[in-house]
């Protein structure tokens, strides 16, 4: 009877201490801080005048080396090794740049982990070769000591801290095109002309085997015939000058136009490089063209005269040995239907006479008969007009006109003019 008891006792205490939960400890961390490194993702090497998006990978490598843990300690819900309400700043420094982002906030960075932030940098067009270091400047908190009060009560402490980083970058040297002048030669709309460009070097590489490239801007209607001019060795601050022929096309107005410049070159390592392309305007006469400024000529049935019609130059350029020339359909005839007039320059006019018959059954009305100009430019070229039109008003005959114009009357006329001559011979006969 007692063994029983005794075995009752044993199970009861067993059973008790399965129902006790036991009292569980907690860490309490003696010491640790975040620690923050930085560097550039990628490449970090970039060109003159260009927009980068730079990719800065920021870690922290904090770690909690001391640390407690016994019953009666509550755990932390931050550790002192997170940096909490991360904010990342990236400025210039000295660099030729221009950062063009706003500070981006990361929010907490516990440690063992990362964040990326992007920055939209501009490297100034005349950057000078070379590395540069850009600061990076981080702003965060973090949990230096907390209290416990009791089981259920925590006090916690937070410290600011800002640290500079410095995050290299390197700027490659390269040319980099200034145009410095464009001198346009005898350009209009519709014809051929030269472009005479001055380039200079304002970037920190010489160039090797360098040419000075032209080529069309979008549906610019200035098209480069010779697009390419070889000008060898392009040092750092040295000019160059090159000279095209090009070609305008006839829809173009009395305005500037663009067109793009580049040199395509060797850099130090035997590498082609080409430059970005610089646009530059080129002024554009207005196309060459004619205008008759004479009145109709006035003629009748039956005529044979010469008409006088008057030509002005109303284009913004010189033309030179212009001739003129005039299509005579039925019911007109010519003789000569050319006619010479010379150089004529902006505003000028010039009067010409063309020899012009009618036929005598030609209806009474207004004509128009086709003239044009093939005249000369100042590049020696050959250009042929528009199409212009003489006014020719074929009148009816009036007055003694109609005698003298008609073959009848005509005849009447002589037949009474010989009968008047007969009569007067015989009648002095007579006399005698």
């Amino acid at each position: 009877m007692a063994v029983t008891k005794s075995i009752i006792i044993l199970v009861l205490f067993v059973m008790a201490a399965l129902l006790v939960k036991p009292v569980m400890g907690g860490t309490l961390y003696l010491s640790g801080s975040p620690n923050l490194s930085a560097s550039i993702s990628g490449t970090n090497e970039f060109s003159p005048n260009s927009d980068v998006q730079i990719s800065i990978t920021i870690q922290n490598t904090g770690q909690s080396k001391d640390k407690l843990v016994q019953s009666g300690i509550t755990d932390r819900d931050d550790l002192p090794t997170t940096a909490k309400f991360l904010i990342s700043t990236l400025s210039s420094g000295n660099a030729p740049v221009s950062i063009k982002t706003d500070p981006v906030m990361l929010g907490d960075l516990a440690e063992s982990s990362s964040a990326v932030a992007q920055y939209t940098v501009k490297i100034l067009e005349n950057a000078e070769g070379g590395t540069y270091i850009l600061p990076l400047m981080l702003n965060y908190s973090y949990l230096s000591s907390a209290s416990q009060y009791n089981d259920a009560t925590m006090e916690y402490f937070y410290q600011s801290k800002e640290i500079t980083l410095d995050i290299p970058i390197t700027i490659k040297p390269e040319v980099v095109i200034d145009v410095l002048s464009a001198e346009p030669e005898h350009i209009t709309a519709g014809a051929k002309g030269y472009i005479t460009i001055q380039v200079k070097n304002s970037g920190t590489a010489h160039g090797s085997q360098a040419i000075v490239v032209l080529t069309r801007n979008g549906d610019s209607p200035i098209l480069p015939v010779d697009d390419s001019v070889y000008i060898g060795d392009f040092p750092a601050g040295s000019t160059a000058t090159a000279r095209y022929k090009i070609s305008v096309s006839g829809r173009a107005e009395q305005q500037s136009y663009p067109v793009d410049v580049g040199v395509v070159y060797l850099n130090a390592e035997g590498d082609s490089e080409s430059t970005r392309e610089k646009t530059i305007g080129v002024p554009v006469g207005g196309k060459v063209n004619f205008a008759i400024v004479s009145p109709p000529a006035a003629m009748h049935p039956g005529n044979k005269k010469e008409i006088l019609v008057e030509y002005k130059n109303i284009g913004g350029s010189p033309v030179y040995s212009a001739q003129a020339r005039i299509s005579a359909v039925d019911p007109f005839t010519s003789a000569s239907d050319i006619a010479f007039i010379g150089d004529l320059q902006p505003n000028e006019s010039r009067v010409i006479t063309y020899p012009l018959g009618v036929d005598r059954s030609a209806t009474i009305k207004e004509y128009g008969l086709d003239s044009e100009i093939r005249y000369r430019d100042a590049l020696d070229n050959t250009h042929i007009s528009d199409p212009m039109k003489v006014t020719v008003d074929v009148t009816a005959t009036e007055g003694i006109a109609i005698i003298l114009t008609n073959p009848i009357y005509l005849s009447i006329v002589a037949a009474a003019v010989i009968g008047i001559a007969y009569l007067a011979y015989h009648y002095r006969k007579k006399k005698e």
